[in-house]
């Protein structure tokens, strides 16, 4: 049997003009309040991405002790961060909105009063509904099985993403069998009346939702949750890259990272399967707050995936309490006592 290389989505990478004031929004609209680090550094290693330069930037990683995944704003210090010159829409290529999960879909969706549709079904006969972030960065809430520990709020952090393709079947190759989130909910082809807050519920689009449990898997699978992936293949137009024109950092989903297991293997699967590697941090990256392995791929349409092995994750930074995992067996799942402690550093409005 083959055994799992990524954990659930560690997080999804946000470009902002102002990192405190959307991470206030996050915080305060979703309960992401839990800083694994809030730190300046250079990009020294993504300038494959950045055109040839190296790049400071300000970024903060937040979490949802409830359960998810965690958001990563990005801010660059040394560049005005771009915007897009159009409006992506719906089967454009690239990281198109994100999944927040909710125990109660209705309940939240009366509870907040923004810039949202009605609650509608799912092809799964599940309710959610789309929400515009402060930066109007489209999110879908959604319901979800997999939690940690509820703590009051409605909602928990990121459980997945709705992602535009070009070619709906490599793209399926790409996440199902390469990144193995391999369960298909469904793969409709025709025109979607959820999709009306969207200004597509006109448009055929052949739809697919991949979805993987990973409770069980690595030290944070309690944690971060199940994974659910969306892909639109609009057939009625042609898509058009919704980075085009702009670098990684800039302003916009900048990619989706997952939490890597076994990050040699991943490499090397990766490869296999024609999706090497375009960055690698090798050993152990540190960024003062946090450490461990990074790497980047790209999917068939060039969406930038993340994968993170994580080394050491700070509990008290100003007592100098860290997790170190760097020699712990990876698939081995932390005692919940333990994972609660990253909630220590929680920031209350």
């Amino acid at each position: 049997m083959t055994k799992d290389l990524i954990s659930g989505i560690q997080q999804v990478g946000i470009g902002v003009q102002n990192a405190n004031e959307v991470w206030a929004w996050y915080r305060k609209t979703l309960g992401l309040n839990v800083p694994i680090f809030n730190d300046e550094a250079d990009a020294k290693l993504m300038t494959c991405y950045t055109s040839g330069e190296v790049r400071r930037r300000h970024a903060i990683m937040a979490l949802n002790m409830a359960g998810g995944g965690g958001v990563e704003i990005w801010q660059y210090k040394n560049r005005v961060p771009v915007e897009s010159s159009f409006q992506a829409q719906l089967g454009d290529l690239g990281i198109f909105a994100v999944k927040i999960k909710s125990l109660n879909v209705p309940d939240f969706h009366q509870q907040i009063q923004l810039q949202q549709s009605d609650v509608q079904q799912s092809p799964e006969q599940k309710k959610h509904f789309w929400l515009k972030d402060c930066r109007q960065n489209l999110l879908q809430i959604i319901p979800n099985d997999s939690w940690f520990r509820p703590n009051g709020h409605l909602t928990g952090g990121v459980c997945g993403a709705v992602i535009g393709v070009s070619d709906m079947d490599k793209a399926v190759a790409f996440y199902a069998h390469t990144l193995q989130l391999g369960q298909v909910v469904y793969d409709q082809t025709g025109v979607f009346e959820d999709l009306a807050f969207l200004d597509a519920a006109d448009r055929r689009f052949r739809r697919v939702l991949l979805r993987k449990n990973t409770e069980h898997a690595g030290a944070f699978g309690k944690l971060l949750g199940d994974i659910e992936i969306e892909l639109f293949q609009d057939l009625d137009r042609s898509p058009r890259k919704i980075f085009e024109g702009r670098d990684w950092g800039d302003v916009g989903f900048i990619h989706l990272c997952f939490d890597a297991l076994d990050m040699d293997a991943l490499k090397t699967r990766c490869q296999a399967h024609g999706h090497p590697f375009t960055v690698d941090s090798a050993d152990s990256f540190d960024m003062g707050e946090a450490a461990g392995r990074f790497s980047y791929t790209e999917d068939p349409d060039g969406t930038l995936i993340e994968f993170v092995e994580t080394h050491k994750v700070p509990i008290v930074k100003k007592l100098g309490i860290y997790l170190n995992l760097k020699k712990r067996k990876k698939q081995t799942p932390l005692p919940d006592w333990m994972v609660a402690t990253l909630g220590w550093g929680k920031v209350k409005d």
